[in-house]
């Protein structure tokens, strides 16, 4: 693995937010930038807290005790236990970690300075015809 790994299931996610605490000592210049710099952190949590809702937790309480644990403690959500992820062999590689956080966030960035986007486009379908009465007995 080229650049080594990081604890999987969200928890270098969670870690990262502790670097993120203090937009000032960042550099964000602005309340603009404090704004983003907050929904970057915001967006952290969104990994961990979806494994947790998809196994039938609260997404919250786990992203929480997650937080208050240290390093490579995170939630195992195939055995619905907290433990240390390096011990368990949860991981993933930190190149893949961090292409994806680069990635949102050029994205993000893209969709910000452009003025329109077309996410869907409806299709027009017509009612499907209703059914023939085979089968039900007593009808005739």
């Amino acid at each position: 693995v080229q650049e080594g790994i990081v604890p999987g299931g969200g928890v270098s996610y969670i870690r990262a937010i502790e670097a993120l605490k203090d937009a000032d000592a960042i550099g964000a210049s602005n309340e603009d930038q404090a704004t983003g710099i907050n929904i970057v952190r915001l967006a952290l949590e969104s990994p961990l807290r979806t494994i947790a809702e998809n196994a039938g937790q609260e997404g919250s309480v786990i992203v929480n005790k997650v937080r208050d644990g240290k390093k490579d403690y995170g939630y195992n959500a195939r055995e619905n236990s907290f433990e240390n992820f390096f011990d368990a062999g949860i991981i993933d590689p930190t190149k893949v970690t961090r292409l994806a956080l680069e990635n949102a966030a050029s994205i993000a960035g893209l969709l910000l300075t452009t003025e329109a986007v077309v996410s869907e486009i409806p299709e027009e379908k017509e009612a499907p015809a209703m059914p023939h009465g085979g089968g039900m007995g007593g009808m005739m």
